[in-house]
């Protein structure tokens, strides 16, 4: 592979024409690196869904990754993928639950990413954060507004 193959965080322009497809143009070339990687000590960061919110762990924990099969039942809508890594620890790990696989656990350099879901990485672990001082005035004041009634609350802002 060229050096310029490594570069996961610019998706090539043939990506960007086919964002719209599922699983992207660059997904398989990931999964080759992968495979590549085999036997490898691998650093995750996953996607952890639960009933009322979707947040990222990363963690510095190694795993060999001892294989990438395919699966049989992927789902866009429910975010499975065709494929799961096999871990030293016992789990088989559906990609579209990764938002990251690299050789370094913590700021990795490009060469040294496997794996990127562009998508989580864009949205979750380097969005815009909402929880500022000012975001959460202006929530509460709106929860204030819809309780109290838009009197009171200009009352109880002066």
């Amino acid at each position: 592979m060229s050096p310029t193959s490594h570069d996961t965080d610019r998706p090539s322009d043939a990506d960007r024409m086919g964002e719209d497809l599922w699983p992207s143009a660059d997904y398989q070339r990931q999964v080759e690196r992968l495979r590549a990687a085999v036997g490898e000590t691998v650093y995750l960061v996953e996607l952890v869904e639960s009933a009322i919110q979707l947040s990222v762990h990363l963690s510095g924990t190694p795993y060999e990754l001892l294989g990438v099969i395919d699966f049989p039942r992927p789902d866009p809508a429910r975010g499975l993928t065709p494929h799961l890594l096999l871990l030293d620890d016992g789990r088989g790990v559906n990609l579209g639950r990764i938002a990251r696989v690299s050789r370094r656990p913590f700021a990795p350099e490009p060469a040294d990413v496997l794996y990127l879901d562009q998508a989580a990485h864009h949205n979750l672990l380097f969005a815009e954060r909402r929880l500022s001082g000012d975001f959460l005035a202006q929530r509460t004041r709106a929860a204030l507004g819809e309780c109290l009634g838009a009197d009171a609350l200009i009352e109880a802002t002066r």
